[in-house]
């Protein structure tokens, strides 16, 4: 192949970079303030060199040697390997390279300097390192004098090509301090730049440990910083939506006393409670932003239902979001049950309606003449117009984007902004809660009705299957009905799962004496509601289902559920199957059935799950596994998570970053304004929703 020329070079070397660049964008680093901002996850030590002897009696541990390569071999077993043999004063090591190019064997020929980091382990010719990280130097090149960052890097992009655009943006931005001297002194905060540059070139003498562990206060400088930004973020979302206008929804009338009245269970002290504070919030003239949480089975319809009437009963109407069919048909039927013989009109929009359906439900939410709307991400489209909305009720809102709530909170069409209740049935842990809903009212659910049977939670290994169809088959002869969950519909080699369609035929050739259905994500929606009704009214004894029955759906009698692969499930989605079932006056049992040998993640799952009914605990424990950003279902909220504090450790910092944001928001506004505009970026919009 020819050569290539100066300018042939000079273009593909600029192509490269163009690409590389992209590919920062994608990382979300378009600015020099975001890649000064893009901090190591880790360091490597190249500031010493040990010699090769000593390299030899340290095996497991991480160092660099320097040498000149005696020989270098292709050796052809399995597959090719590439050998080098690595020499200095003091002795002999073996490198070994599974994967090669051709240019690397020519690069690394006998007679290169070259210095080489990486992990030694035995090897069948004695100590040897595999797949080091090396370079071609010359003798009596310089060590760095500083540790070196290795960063979070997308595909495609080297940690060279990083190290230097990094080290380009620090010499370009405005290292101004965004916190006065005062405030640094206050709370003892390295001064941004001295952070900045110590966290991108520590020195050797600096504790690695406290680097790993960000400890190291560089480190506690920028979690602060990170905090005050979120928090102050929070803070001035929630003074702009009160700076809005919303329509005042203060009687309390006919509708919300006869639907009282109507109700054949007194609410209990913690729904009157919550009860309490929507009324109060929903008769202020600022956008109430309210987050209702309670666990599973706490009442929580019932609540949004009473918050409905008093809109309707103030002229307005509402509507209510859910994520999937089943769960916005479960909330159709219980609230039109109870509405509708009290004069309500109601209406029901979802995606798979026909035409003419959704014509004339539009129709109707247009005219005024429906006063509550029921539905799914249907209710989003521009098609869909409200004459009068004041309450918009949106449940299990982690579920939706950004976008959606927005869009949805947009449908007023008037002057007047709606007011909005969010639920969820994954209870908030505190620290949550005060971090990422710090621009929101929550209420709490933290009592459940009386008269619900106790959960009993037993973990049962998949080899027992067996005894787990007999306690089916006991159950449904004594008139109880039952769940089967499976997480998967089709076959998937790589996770091996049982699927929901052969579970199906298994438990029917099984059980041929039992009604047995099928339900998943994948049925059209009348086949899903004709399985659903069957079981509802105790014509099917045995459902076996995907996770399409998570929430919403209420069957007093089912009293079994059988979870298959259970450790492949998080804690929250574990505990909302299991309340689908507890809801009636019988013992309820739920067996996680899983496949040995269980990893230690999973293991303390399941171990939580049976030791815990409790909603709050399970959701602190889940916090604690999984982060902050997988518990809130950060890809679908939007919600900006925290990329250096953590939750469980640096809780001491979130208090003060939020007392301190409070401060700054009503002392120092152009302070808050520089923060933020450093910290933050973009990202601000998303905490807005």
């Amino acid at each position: 192949m020819p050569a290539l020329d100066q300018k042939t070079k000079k273009v593909v070397t600029t192509s490269k970079i163009s690409k590389s660049r992209e590919k920062l964008i994608k990382l979300g680093l378009s600015t020099d303030m975001a890649l000064v901002l893009h901090l190591p996850m880790r360091y490597e030590d190249e500031t010493k060199i040990v010699s090769i002897r000593s390299a030899n009696l340290m095996h497991g541990a991480v160092v660099q040697v320097e040498g000149i390569i005696q020989t270098c071999t292709i050796q052809a077993q399995q597959r090719k390997q590439l050998i080098l043999t690595l020499a200095d004063e003091s002795g002999q090591l073996n490198i070994r390279f599974l994967h090669f190019y051709a240019n690397q064997v020519k690069q690394l020929a006998a007679g290169t300097r070259i210095r080489v980091r990486g992990e030694l382990r035995h090897g069948f010719f004695g100590t040897e390192m595999v797949h080091p990280i090396y370079k071609i130097i010359l003798e009596g090149a310089p060590l760095p004098t500083t540790l070196t960052p290795v960063y979070p890097a997308g595909e495609g992009l080297s940690q060279t090509f990083l190290r230097k655009e990094i080290a380009t943006a620090m010499a370009r931005i405005d290292w101004q301090d965004t916190l006065p001297p005062t405030l640094l002194n206050q709370y003892g905060l390295l001064d941004f730049e001295t952070a900045i540059r110590l966290l991108h070139n520590p020195g050797p003498e600096i504790d690695e440990h406290t680097l790993s562990n960000r400890s190291h206060p560089a480190w506690i400088r920028m979690k602060f910083d990170e905090l005050l930004a979120q928090q102050c973020s929070l803070k001035r979302a929630q003074a702009a939506r009160r700076s809005q206008n919303a329509a005042a929804l203060p009687i309390v009338g006919h509708l919300s006393h006869a639907f009282l009245k109507t109700l054949p269970f007194t609410l209990t002290n913690a729904q009157q409670r919550v009860v309490d504070e929507i009324r109060a919030d929903l008769c202020l003239q600022f956008p109430m932003q309210r987050l209702l949480q309670g666990d599973v089975g706490s009442g929580k319809t019932v609540v949004a239902a009473l918050a409905a009437a008093q809109a309707m009963d103030s002229g307005f109407q509402t509507v209510l979001m859910a994520p999937t069919e089943i769960l916005a048909e479960q909330h159709f039927r219980k609230i039109a049950a109870w509405m509708e013989p009290l004069g309500v009109t109601l209406a029901w929009l979802t995606g798979s309606l026909k035409k003419k359906e959704k014509e004339n439900a539009q129709a109707l939410i247009a005219s005024g003449a429906a006063q509550l709307v029921i539905g799914t991400h249907a209710l989003i489209q521009e098609t869909v117009q409200f004459a009068k909305l004041g309450l918009v009720i949106v449940d299990e809102q982690h579920r939706f984007g950004v976008g959606q709530r927005l869009a949805l909170r947009n449908k007023s069409g008037g002057q007047h902004m709606p007011h909005q209740l969010m639920m969820s049935a994954t209870p908030i842990p505190r620290t949550l809660a005060m971090t990422y809903y710090a621009d929101l009212e929550v209420s709490t659910i933290d009592e459940l009705p009386p008269g619900r049977s106790p959960i009993v939670t037993r973990t049962i290994d998949q080899e027992r299957r067996e005894e787990v169809i007999q306690r089916i088959r006991a159950a449904a002869q004594n008139g109880r009905q039952i769940y089967w969950v499976c997480p998967l519909i089709e076959e998937s080699e790589a996770l091996q799962l049982q699927t929901a369609t052969d579970t199906h035929a298994m438990l029917t050739a099984a059980l041929p004496e039992l009604q047995i259905g099928l339900v998943h994500g994948r049925l059209k929606t009348t086949e899903k509601q004709s399985v659903m009704d069957a079981f509802i009214k105790g014509n099917i004894q045995l459902l076996v289902a995907t996770t399409v029955i998570e929430v919403g759906v209420d069957v007093p009698n089912a009293s079994l559920m059988v979870i298959e692969h259970a450790e492949r499930f998080g804690l929250s989605q574990l505990h909302q199957l299991r309340g689908r079932i507890g809801r009636g006056s019988a013992a309820s049992v739920c067996l996680l059935l899983y496949q040995s040998p269980l990893g230690m993640q999973s293991k303390q799952r399941l171990l939580t799950m049976r030791a815990s009914t409790d909603g709050f605990e399970i959701a602190r424990q889940d916090l604690a596994l999984r982060g902050p950003g997988e518990f809130l279902g950060a890809r679908q909220s939007g919600v900006a998570m925290l990329r250096f504090a953590d939750l469980e450790t640096d809780q001491w910092l979130v208090d003060q970053a939020r007392d301190l944001a409070q401060k700054l928001l009503r002392d120092d506004p152009a302070t808050v304004e520089a923060h933020l505009a450093r910290w933050m970026g973009m990202r601000e919009e998303f905490l807005k929703v």
